[in-house]
């Protein structure tokens, strides 16, 4: 039954961005089989980049969960772009990979990433439960908080 998933992005007040150009020579999204490897997605919020600065200094935990939230909604955007603008056609997230733009001895990247993790569920239920990493990094291009990238199986 088409729309299931933009029903449910609908009842959590949540409206997909248009998909990003990608900031530099890579394309933003790529189809292999039934596999669409999304390129990392940094925190743009109507065209413009939100959270500029280090989790742990600039941001806290939760802010960081914020961002990563924003990050998720992007991909969530280039994944629509992949499938023809049919999210139902997501069989599963596969896996998030989370960079964390943080100060030496930060260690909550798993909190900060989970801002990600838990719009996955939140948007696709159990096909939105996924393997991950969240590592921490001292930069991040333009200076952003939170940078994830992802894989996802589709029909």
């Amino acid at each position: 039954m088409a729309g299931i998933v933009d029903a449910r992005l609908k009842e959590l007040g949540l409206t997909i961005p248009e998909a990003a150009a990608p900031a530099a020579n890579y394309v933003p999204y790529t189809v292999s089989g039934n596999l669409v490897y999304v390129s990392g997605q940094v925190p743009f919020v109507n065209g413009q980049l939100a959270f500029q600065g280090k989790v742990g200094k600039d941001f806290t935990t939760e802010e960081g969960a914020e961002c990563a939230s924003i990050c998720a909604l992007n991909i969530i955007a280039q994944v629509k772009a992949a499938c023809g603008g049919d999210l139902d056609r997501v069989v599963r997230c596969v896996k998030l990979g989370g960079f964390v733009n943080c100060v030496d001895g930060f260690g909550e990247q798993p909190q900060v990433i989970n801002g990600a993790s838990n719009l996955m569920v939140d948007v696709f239920a159990e096909k939105g439960r996924h393997a991950r990493f969240a590592v921490g990094t001292n930069a991040l291009p333009m200076n952003v908080a939170v940078e994830i990238d992802a894989i996802f199986e589709i029909e």
